[in-house]
């Protein structure tokens, strides 16, 4: 059983220091029993962070979207009356009472409910925060920039946040969404919610993270800011968000000119 306060020395011995902007990405299966559990984490993270420090979750809400893949895999099969009557049960977003995605894990939820978090009101890609930056990251998120300059994660590259990748790959770094949106042959498309007001659609990017995991092989070869650890029996990552974002950016743009000259 991984304590508290080894937890919060395996965090400091990674590169989190007090006062930082912290979005973690976890998968606390691969660290091990925790005392706590998911709580404990938090807290242990946190007391490193101290009075200055933000912690900041991703807590999207997949399932009341029309055009989610977790959607799409509900009602695969289903005929059309079952799929009326599915979408018919779909929750209602509500930021200040959904939870965060199952998908994503307990941390983001725990992040969430903890007294004095803030969260943005975007009905399918929120994310929530907690400390003295929490409102500047989380006040503004239109429809159109779910995953944008305009909205958290865009506010996490500003603030030149790390992200720490606990016991997750670089195939899930969220922030490469950033980069991908700031090459020249960016699709849209609609996408569809259901909240408290009922259903809303927008017109924002097509988001896709399949090439993730090759671009993180290649963002973590050439960085120099990211570091590594082991904590319990998580490997870890602290990674810098502004590096990561411009790397895989000018990544991007190379390939697109090798594909225009071949």
């Amino acid at each position: 059983m991984i304590s508290t306060a080894e937890l919060a020395d395996g965090f400091a011995r990674l590169g989190v220091r007090p006062g930082t902007v912290l979005h973690v990405q976890a998968s606390l299966r691969t660290l091990g029993p925790v005392e706590g559990g998911a709580a404990g984490v938090v807290d242990a993270l946190l007391e490193v962070l101290g009075e200055e420090g933000t912690l900041v979750a991703f807590t999207s809400t997949p399932e009341n979207s029309s055009t989610s893949r977790v959607h799409q895999a509900a009602i695969a099969g289903l005929t059309p009356a079952e799929i009326a009557e599915h979408r018919a049960r779909m929750p209602r977003f509500d930021p200040a009472t959904t939870p965060a995605s199952p998908t994503l894990g307990a941390l983001s939820e725990v992040v969430r409910t903890r007294p004095g978090a803030l969260r943005s009101s975007h009905p399918q890609t929120s994310w929530a925060a907690l400390g003295p930056r929490a409102e500047e990251i989380t006040s503004r998120h239109p429809l159109t920039s779910h995953l944008g300059p305009d909205s958290p994660l865009g506010r996490l590259y500003e603030l030149d946040a790390r992200v720490l990748m606990l016991g997750v790959d670089m195939a899930r770094f969220t922030a490469f969404h950033l980069a991908d949106l700031r090459q020249a042959d960016v699709r849209h498309r609609e996408y569809g919610c259901v909240t408290t007001d009922g259903w809303t659609s927008f017109r924002a990017p097509d988001l896709d993270d399949l090439h993730f995991a090759e671009l993180g092989a290649e963002v973590l070869a050439a960085a120099e800011g990211v570091t590594t650890g082991r904590i319990g029996d998580a490997d870890c990552r602290l990674v810098p968000v502004r590096e990561a974002v411009d790397l895989a950016d000018g990544l991007l743009r190379a390939r697109a000119r090798a594909r225009a000259s071949g």
